[in-house]
């Protein structure tokens, strides 16, 4: 019987360490503050911080509206990555982050050649889903 226990003692213990190491995994996967995600961007800078990049881009794809944003803003001084800015705002605005539908009209007021209408008006289709959407506060 006290060998019984001392195993059950023993499996518990593993089982224990084994939920305490998924849950940490769990934490470290999880999208961070705005505070934070802005933090990061401001690290990079203009020479680039490579690790800090790759942080914010995971932390679009896992679905961060801010990390979308602040990417898209990196993304806009690199005439080649111009397109895949404007899709990261429009994602960005479409979840509502204000920050994103601005940086978007400006966009499309740029691509339009004479403030033309086609830009304007998918910039606006964004806009309309983002002000149904929740707001993201910063």
């Amino acid at each position: 019987m006290e060998l019984f226990n001392k195993s059950g003692v023993l499996v518990s213990a593993v089982l224990v360490s084994i939920g305490a190491l998924i849950a940490c995994q769990a934490q470290e996967d999880a999208i961070p503050s705005s505070s934070v995600i802005e933090a990061a961007a401001m690290q990079i800078g203009p020479n680039g911080q490579p690790a800090a990049e790759r942080r914010l881009q995971e932390w679009a794809e896992q679905g961060s509206p801010v990390a979308q944003r602040e990417l898209a803003l990196r993304y806009l001084s690199q005439p080649e990555r111009r397109g895949e800015a404007m899709q990261l705002f429009e994602r960005a605005a479409s979840a509502g982050d204000a920050q994103a539908a601005v940086g978007l009209i400006g966009m499309a007021h740029d691509r339009s050649p004479g403030g033309g209408s086609a830009g304007a008006l998918s910039a606006g289709r964004v806009i309309k889903e983002a002000a149904t959407a929740n707001y993201i506060a910063h």
